[in-house]
């Protein structure tokens, strides 16, 4: 099969990560007899630097036309200063937008041979297999804003907003992928306090009852499951949520396998390429060093060719090389603990694609 498959590296380790998981895909290639295609273009602070938009045209024209999307990571300390005309977060939320990605997806699975890596004892986080929807292009960070004032009378202030049609498309994607699975979901919002919550609960709870019956489902607060991700997480399955509650509560559960190097992520829409990437920052601090962990994103490029290329073999072969790796006792610096031995972010993409080859 041939695939167009735009990369966008953007900014700190996230061109060396990247590279990595293009190695994986090249190898998935060769072993699968497939034609894959790379181009990667400029997206976030390094397209700030050499265009001065977060998110050139010629970004876009590509992802349009691509059969799907990885990327790296966008931002850091450069670009932070918060009155500036624009920032990097800016291009990731604008091809988002662009793009008709609503839903993002973040798998929160713990791999056995890192339960030592977890800062939760291992009975508390065995058996964690959460897979979290989250609303992706509504909600507070869509919202309208503005300030005013000066002095200790400036205000700022920014609403939160979702419409039926949102809040309706995401639980459908959610509790699809529960028949798939254990056949179990959770909705999170705030009905207690928000007036965007109550909606979202009535929403949700038509969807549940007209066109998904035989799913079991139940509501939480999102106060309460911020403390139920903590002291029980193998109990949930598949999570749905609002874009503000999504993105912290899923980088809250992102610590329950040990790293944020090891998560990969989704953001996909009715239609169009998916985009794919880790949900770890940039971490500038480690850029350049070699000693970033390639995983997330090699296993984000497992969920492409799942998702968006409908490749559940080579998907599968991505994520047991991985597992093999891991088994094996390979260990990036995030991850190694004690006096065991860390390699570099080459040699553990170079470890994987060895699996891959067989």
């Amino acid at each position: 099969m041939k695939h167009s498959i735009v990369l966008l590296p953007g900014d700190g380790i996230g061109p060396e990560i990247v590279a990595q998981a293009r190695g994986v895909l090249e190898a998935v290639a060769s072993r699968f007899g497939h034609d894959f295609s790379f181009s990667s273009h400029r997206i976030g602070g390094i397209a700030i630097d050499e265009t001065g938009d977060p998110l050139p045209a010629e970004t876009v024209d590509a992802c349009r036309s691509a059969s799907a999307i990885l990327l790296g990571a966008v931002g850091g300390p450069r670009w932070d200063d918060p009155s500036a005309k624009t920032r990097p977060e800016a291009g990731l939320l604008r091809i988002r937008k662009e793009l008709g990605l609503f839903a993002n997806l973040r798998p929160i699975k713990l791999f056995d041979e890192l339960a030592d890596a977890s800062p939760l004892r291992a009975d508390i986080v065995q058996g964690t297999d959460i897979l979290f929807f989250r609303e992706l292009t509504g909600g507070v960070y869509f919202g309208e804003s503005g300030s005013s004032g000066e002095g200790e009378d400036e205000t700022a202030f920014q609403s939160m907003t979702y419409s039926r049609r949102e809040i309706k498309r995401i639980v459908r994607m959610a509790a699809t992928a529960a028949r798939e699975r254990s056949n179990r979901l959770t909705s999170v919002d705030k009905a207690n306090v928000l007036e965007p919550s109550r909606l979202w609960r009535r929403v949700a709870a038509e969807v549940m009852t007209e066109e998904f019956p035989d799913v079991q489902y139940d509501v939480v607060l999102v106060d309460a499951m911020a403390m139920h991700l903590i002291n029980r997480p193998a109990d949930f399955d598949v999570v749905v949520t609002g874009n503000l509650f999504g993105d912290i509560l899923t980088d809250e559960a992102s610590m329950l396998p040990g790293s944020l190097g090891m998560l990969p992520s989704a953001s996909l829409g009715e239609s169009g390429p998916g985009l794919y990437e880790p949900i770890h920052g940039s971490a500038p601090d480690i850029a350049g060093k070699g000693i970033a962990n390639p995983l997330a994103t090699i296993l984000a490029a497992a969920m492409m060719l799942r998702h968006s290329l409908s490749l559940h073999a080579e998907a599968d072969a991505i994520e047991t090389a991985v597992a093999g790796v891991l088994a094996d006792g390979l260990r990036t610096a995030d991850l190694a603990r004690g006096d065991s031995e860390a390699i570099s972010c080459e040699a553990m993409g170079a470890a994987v694609v060895k699996k891959i080859a067989g």
